[in-house]
């Protein structure tokens, strides 16, 4: 591991200005995913600014008819909030389906919505990777690529955003509370995490000096008709291979409002808003639902490995929207480590 300097600021503003004051500096609070950068030597911050500790940001509280979550809340405190359990349950399956309990135990929200991508190539110093080194190339294209992305890639990476939490939020449509030297500003979720065009060492839009400092949820929360569906190679501690968020609300047996999201294959949450206007109004058959996943695919493409990713969105997309119109959520694994 590469030597690094270490503060603990009081104050969110002194850890923008920690920031701010030293070229490659990062922030740290649960560590679940930097730590493991640095023992791989794929990051190298120059210092390290703990924030793990700043007031205030440690609370889910009510705001505007909704929920704010501070960037500090553990994921297993928010899965566990009974507010979140009971007005957002989208948000806690998708929460609970991520990692393991000691994991969510110490990994934050904030921390959460900037982790990186679990590509080998990414992980890997010995090879060469556009994400950790712009310009040097994307050899998933034609490599070992069974979990890449399906849908927004380009030919200068193919790699996929890890959250379940982000997944469920997008289909939320959350928003992100953030401050740096220029103020406070929100971003929406469905605007956070970039695609990677031509530049994918950027994999969301916060500025390198900004900090996230907490998670606005709307006041729908979609508590009757959700699911949160994720497929993956095992069922404990693994990262998906397609997710799928679907949030209903219903009118009898007609879709008033839907929602849906994708994890596991792109750069960022993926939603289709032609897909869901397409539901709207419409009977909840698998006949729409079959609609929908045609819709959202239609520009997909497989690199060879992943290319079974595919028909296996198509498939968990209407099973997803079934289980939501029929009001009962994909079953997950409840394992509370206190």
């Amino acid at each position: 591991m590469n030597r690094f300097s270490y503060s603990r600021p009081g104050a969110v503003s002194e850890a923008v200005r920690a920031v701010q004051a030293e070229a490659g500096a990062k922030f740290i609070a649960g560590g679940t995913n930097l730590v493991d950068l640095m023992k791989y030597d794929v990051e190298r911050p120059r210092r390290l600014v703990d924030v793990g500790a700043l007031p205030g940001l440690d609370r889910i509280e009510e705001q505007a008819g909704g929920l704010r979550i501070g960037a500090l809340v553990t994921n297993s405190a928010l899965a566990y909030d009974p507010r979140i359990q009971e007005r957002y349950p989208l948000l806690s399956r998708a929460v609970l389906s991520g990692a393991s309990p000691q994991l969510r135990n110490a990994a934050t929200t904030g921390g959460n919505l900037l982790q990186r991508t679990r590509c080998y190539y990414f992980y890997d110093t010995g090879t060469p990777c556009n994400k950790r080194e712009p310009g040097t190339g994307c050899p998933a294209v034609n490599g070992v690529n069974r979990i890449h992305a399906i849908l927004g890639t380009s030919e200068h990476c193919i790699a996929t955003h890890p959250s379940d939490m982000c997944v469920a939020l997008a289909a939320l449509e959350a928003s992100v509370e953030v401050t740096g030297p220029g103020g406070d500003r929100r971003i929406a979720l469905a605007d956070f995490h970039r695609l990677p065009g031509d530049q994918p060492e950027r994999d969301s839009t916060l500025g390198a000096d900004e900090i996230v400092t907490a998670v606005q949820l709307p006041p729908k929360g979609f508590p009757a008709n959700y699911t949160y569906l994720k497929l993956r190679d095992r069922q404990s501690y693994a990262f998906a291979l397609v997710s799928v968020a679907a949030a209903l609300e219903m009118d009898g047996g007609s879709i008033r409002e839907a929602r849906l999201a994708l994890g596991g294959v792109a750069h960022k949450p993926w939603r289709d808003p032609q897909a869901e206007a397409l539901l709207r109004g419409r009977p909840a058959t698998r006949e729409a639902f079959a609609e929908a996943a045609a819709l959202v695919l239609k520009d997909a493409r497989g690199y060879g490995g992943n290319t079974f990713k595919i028909e296996l969105a198509r498939r968990a997309i209407i099973r997803a929207l079934s289980q939501a119109a029929a009001g009962t959520p994909q079953p997950i694994a409840d394992k509370h480590i206190a």
